[in-house]
């Protein structure tokens, strides 16, 4: 039977809504093969609809293209089938770092010239900053084969017309304020979105940024943080003070700024690190975190010509640009969280697993707990990430016959445990002999999301909002759940069912994509059984 002229192959309905997208950029088939690195023969089939199309490749068209060309039911997309408890096997090399890469992409702005980013993760969390950019004007295009994003500015940043609907699906979004305040005198922003982790302010970063003259009103303008920014009027030397104020030859255009941080944050460390790099005067930012991923802005806005020392400590001198115009290339350091992730996976499911290219430096009090309750691990001599500057090594983690640790399980500001592995001591504590106490003093709701594992039948009691006791050995079992709305956690989940013999599903795992790249296929490629939902 022929087919009704009314009907079109779903290549083919595929393929109009490609050629619409380009055409509407202003783009020649070219263009387009040169942005996903293709061939403008290839683009030809595609749009024509003679070409089948990957998921993997239609989401590389739509983010080269700005728009959204196929809607799958969440039900489906967004929710795996994991047969659990096996064995796995194998190696897992450590990704680029999340929390680095939206740091960079924010920083991205301050630079005038182009920014490449190497070795950038391919995740939901970096997607959605790189939607806000393009709104704004900026030129985003991954080169390489998909491997490096090339970043190149406009000469004004369009603010009006910010995408709002991305922007709001993170809380990096936070972190294009300290960029900002350099560019507009006023400009309003989305408010922030990411995990849900109880009420978390953002009062320091107002208090640290009030310092170069940005004032917030979080209240009136409904949905946006509503920014001004008042420039810093000139002071005179005390010595001078008392001469006529038209010696202009005195005046200190750029004074020394001291700005103490009232919270130790990542993200307003990063924010005022980023607000500084464009103030010629010394910046000197007390109770600065030290972490992974501001040692990473650090780096990349020393190759920026920002003048940058007390890297790795509590205390840093910044000496800013007035203007940066540079071509840079600059590489993220692998994650300690994902490196965290895999080891969780190794010693729940009881398998041998070696992690590549995993930053010791950022998981030393880790690995100190994990053998102080009897994990066999291994590790090789160090070596530098691209970077140059992070340590790596390769681990091996064996079966372990764990036991409960004899203190507590809580996170402290690098070089403690770092606040996002914490989770993953949950399902770990779950598969050790014993009881363990886990403090989860930083944020307010987390660690109530580890109850989540009582229903994979793990031995759960909370004492409040930021304690739980866990209690092993547990004998996994199988179950349907909804993932917690935080990245983490999710994560956690996840291990738990990979150990649990039998058929799970795991729902809504957009979180966990906000983070991870090819989380389940690289699991799989270890022996694990994780699939998409069938059935639309």
């Amino acid at each position: 039977m022929t087919k009704r002229h009314s009907e079109i192959s779903y290549q083919e309905a595929i393929g109009r809504v490609i050629e619409r997208l380009r055409t509407e950029k202003g783009w020649t088939q070219t263009q387009l093969a040169e942005a996903i690195g293709s061939s403008q023969s290839a683009i030809h089939r595609i749009e024509k609809g003679g070409q089948n199309v990957s998921l993997e490749l239609i989401k590389k068209l739509s983010l080269a293209l700005g728009g959204q060309i196929l809607s799958v039911n969440d039900t489906v997309s967004q929710s795996y089938r994991i047969h659990g408890g096996k064995e796995l096997h194998g190696e897992a090399t450590i990704n680029t770092s999340k929390n680095a890469a939206v740091a960079l992409l924010c920083a991205s702005i301050l630079n005038s010239g182009t920014t490449t980013l190497k070795h950038l993760a391919r995740i939901e969390e970096v997607f959605r900053i790189i939607e806000v950019l393009e709104s704004l004007g900026v030129r985003c295009r991954w080169v390489n084969d998909g491997r490096d994003l090339e970043i190149i500015s406009p000469d004004e940043l369009d603010i009006e017309h910010i995408n709002v609907e991305a922007a709001r699906k993170t809380r990096s979004i936070l972190m294009f304020m300290g960029p900002l305040l350099h560019k507009f005198k006023q400009f309003r922003l989305p408010y922030a979105g990411g995990c849900t982790l109880g009420t978390r302010t953002i009062e320091p970063h107002l208090r640290a940024l009030s310092a170069f003259g940005l004032k917030i009103d979080a209240t009136t303008c409904s949905g946006f943080y509503k920014a001004t920014v008042a420039p810093a009027k000139p002071t005179m030397k005390p010595e001078f003070k008392d001469l006529p104020r038209n010696i202009d030859q005195v005046k200190i255009q750029f004074p020394p700024k001291r700005i103490v941080l009232i919270e130790r944050g990542d993200t307003v460390t990063e924010n005022v690190l980023m607000a500084a790099a464009l103030y010629p005067g010394e910046t000197t930012i007390v109770g600065a975190s030290s972490n992974y991923m501001v040692q990473d802005l650090c780096f990349f806005l020393e190759k920026l010509g920002v003048k940058v020392r007390g890297i790795g400590t509590t205390t840093l001198k910044v000496t800013g640009q007035a203007k940066i115009d540079l071509d840079v290339e600059y590489a993220p350091a692998e994650d300690p969280i994902e490196a965290m992730s895999f080891i969780a996976v190794a010693l729940v499911t009881q398998s041998k697993l070696t992690i590549r290219r995993a930053p010791v430096e950022f998981l030393e009090v880790e690995l100190e707990v994990l053998k102080s309750m009897g994990a066999k691990i291994e590790r090789s001599p160090e070596y530098y990430s691209t970077n140059g500057r992070t340590r790596l090594v390769d681990l091996k983690i064996f079966k372990s016959e764990l036991v409960a640790p004899t203190d507590k399980i809580a996170p402290m500001p690098f070089p403690g445990l770092n606040i996002d592995n914490l989770p993953f001591f949950g399902v770990i504590a779950a598969t050790a002999k014993g009881r363990t106490l886990i403090h989860d003093w930083v944020f307010e709701n987390r660690a109530v999301y580890l109850t989540y594992l009582e229903n994979l039948n793990a031995k759960v009691e909370l004492l409040d909002a930021h304690r739980i006791y866990i209690e092993g050995l547990t004998n996994w079992r199988a179950a349907e759940l909804v993932a917690p709305p935080a990245l983490r956690p999710a994560v956690v989940v996840m291990i738990a069912m990979l150990a649990a013999p039998g058929t799970s599903i795991l729902r809504n795992i957009y979180s966990i994509n906000r983070g991870y790249q090819d989380f389940a296929e690289r699991l799989n490629s270890l022996g694990a059984d994780i699939q998409p939902l069938s059935g639309v």
